[in-house]
């Protein structure tokens, strides 16, 4: 017979899952955790004594005082200034480091401008100084508990490498192994691919909070997706799950960066809509601000912006609802540059949506765009970062703890 899970199994999943209710809702009273957590109030007592002497919640009186008569119940706040991670977004144009504390508080960011095709070895060192930076403001004692980076490419679950990169070739480099070296706090950084960030992001914190079926789409130069299915991010075998970037709709349609022709990317990216626009040979003009342009002109009644939003629309029309045919999702997120693309397309896409989608499964779908804006990947690499330590916060705290005094 196979044992049941022991007493110490059963604490530490206990003290995971009260950390996990603050850090994600924010701060609640012993008597809320218990309710919400199907706990009595002794054991939440003891398992907030030991989470508070580790370091990771502090507890006080209410701010408001309460309507019932008696002593109030103490409210748990977790150590957003003691305890944080690093997050990183590496985007074709920008680059993004923010130092994040337990309850999803950005203490403190730096962003940074890329330019296309410029040596994979500045990456590393301007992330790794921006970094640095970031981690000598912290408060004395404070202790970094991970640290993860959000791709724009395919990425290998078993050891975080990038697999393929088709809009921002860094070569052989092995990014994580790399910025984990020149930081120097003894901690690995985590790789993800971008858009499986975002998913989990608007899951957890955005437009998608109580929907466990929900696909996100995400647009930089080139358009990726996250699927979460149940609840739980969709990698697939290796981690590569989620490419819908090239899934393709168009057969025998425009070339693609990955060497086939029509898929999404090509029919919806950054390019395809800046050429429909002619825009592609204006100086200067990419990334965000450049699609946000034709955007704008369309709103103002430009016809070639208006015919460019039309033509990227329907494509990803189609691919929308080839995504509702196969994963009947509650909600579909258009995030980075698709969420200008679809606010300037939201008529065409749900149009084609109507007529080629299947009508039990798109009936009920949702279209949103992304409630976290432009930091989604931002905060998807933070929680991804924050895994470990919500699933064994006292262990993973005490093996990571640096000693008093230590400097980076």
């Amino acid at each position: 017979m196979k044992a049941g899970p022991s007493q110490e199994d059963i604490r530490r999943h206990n003290l995971g899952t009260l950390l996990r209710f603050v850090h994600l809702r924010g701060p609640a009273s012993r008597a809320t955790l218990a309710e919400s957590l199907g706990l009595n109030r002794s054991t939440i007592m003891a398992l907030t004594s030991d989470l508070t002497a580790a370091g990771l919640v502090r507890e006080e009186l209410p701010r408001k005082p309460g309507r019932r008569a008696g002593r109030p119940s103490l409210v748990v706040r977790p150590e957003s200034t003691r305890v944080y991670v690093l997050a990183f977004e590496v985007g074709v144009d920008r680059l993004v480091i923010a130092r994040v504390g337990l309850g999803g508080v950005v203490l403190d960011r730096r962003e940074a401008s890329r330019a296309r095709g410029s040596d994979p070895a500045d990456l590393v060192g301007t992330l790794a100084a921006g970094a640095r930076s970031l981690v000598r403001k912290a408060e004395r004692g404070a202790v970094c508990v991970g640290a993860a980076l959000g791709f724009p490419g395919t990425v290998r679950r078993e050891d975080h490498a990038i697999m393929f990169g088709p809009n921002l070739d860094i070569g052989d480099l092995r990014l994580g192994d790399a910025l984990s070296r020149r930081l120097g706090l003894g901690l690995p950084v985590l790789i993800c691919n971008d858009a499986n960030l975002g998913a989990l992001a608007e899951h957890e914190r955005g437009a998608g909070v109580g929907c466990d079926d929900l696909i996100y789409l995400h647009g930089d130069v080139g358009v990726g997706g996250g699927l979460i299915v149940g609840g739980r991010l969709l990698g697939g075998h290796e981690g590569y799950g989620g490419e819908v970037g090239h899934m393709v709709v168009n057969p025998g349609g425009r070339p693609c960066a990955c060497g086939s022709r029509g898929c999404l990317e090509a029919e919806v990216g950054e390019r395809t809509l800046l050429a429909h626009a002619d825009r592609e040979e204006t100086p200067g003009e990419t990334g965000r601000d450049a699609v946000r342009a034709v955007v704008d002109a369309a709103d103002r009644g430009d016809i070639v912006a208006r015919e460019a939003l039309h033509r990227v629309g329907t494509w990803l029309g189609f691919g929308v609802a080839n995504l509702v045919n196969v994963f009947n999702p509650g909600l579909v997120v258009f995030g980075g540059t698709l969420r200008d693309i679809y606010l300037g397309a939201a008529a065409q896409v749900r149009s084609v949506l109507a007529t080629n989608a299947l009508a039990a499964p798109r009936q009920n779908v949702r279209l949103r765009t992304a409630a976290l804006g432009d930091d989604t990947t931002l905060v998807g690499a933070a929680e991804f970062a924050f895994a470990e330590v919500l699933a064994d916060p006292i262990q993973v705290l005490a093996r990571l703890k640096a000693p008093e005094g230590s400097t980076v």
